[in-house]
């Protein structure tokens, strides 16, 4: 297992992989990540925010997962984690646990907390958040773009 910043030619794999998931769990839909306009080149939309990154997860050459931190309301100096997402191939091998490490530490150079969002049916992914300390939340935090999500959380950084 190789986890490196996303790379230019990663962008078609890394798309495929989201969206499959997506697809597999009913959630090919408008308001999630599915039809974000920046998956079809996450290297750029990464690379021009400040204080942002994208990272993939390699095994045996071939891209499998993904995680990104994004500002999400810089002024209280909150992020977002973003796009956590392996293939199913790789499930339930430490890949996500790997890239939740990788990410949450990038972040606590330049946040305070931590947001993200997600759907309770993802019971694997909530329980994950929540062994990262992720607290839930009753409601999204202003600012949400993902109207179809139904859970959402908070972790300090500090």
């Amino acid at each position: 297992m190789i986890i490196r910043e996303i790379k230019q030619e990663d962008n078609a794999q890394i798309k495929k992989i989201i969206q499959d998931s997506l697809k597999s769990l009913g959630l090919a839909i408008h308001s999630t990540a599915y039809f974000d306009p920046q998956l079809n080149d996450l290297h750029q939309y990464y690379t021009e925010l400040k204080h942002a990154n994208y990272w993939v997860v390699e095994m045996e050459g071939e891209v499998v997962g993904g995680i990104g931190i994004a500002p999400f309301n810089e002024h209280d100096h909150v992020c977002e984690l973003q796009k956590l997402y392996v293939s199913p191939k790789t499930q339930g091998l430490g890949f996500a646990r790997n890239l939740m490490e990788t990410a949450l530490s990038f972040a606590s150079k330049h946040y305070s907390k931590c947001y993200l969002e997600t759907q309770h049916e993802l019971t694997a992914a909530c329980i994950l958040y929540k062994k990262f300390g992720f607290s839930l939340l009753d409601e999204p935090l202003s600012g949400s773009d993902h109207s179809a999500m139904n859970a959402w959380y908070i972790r300090d950084l500090n």
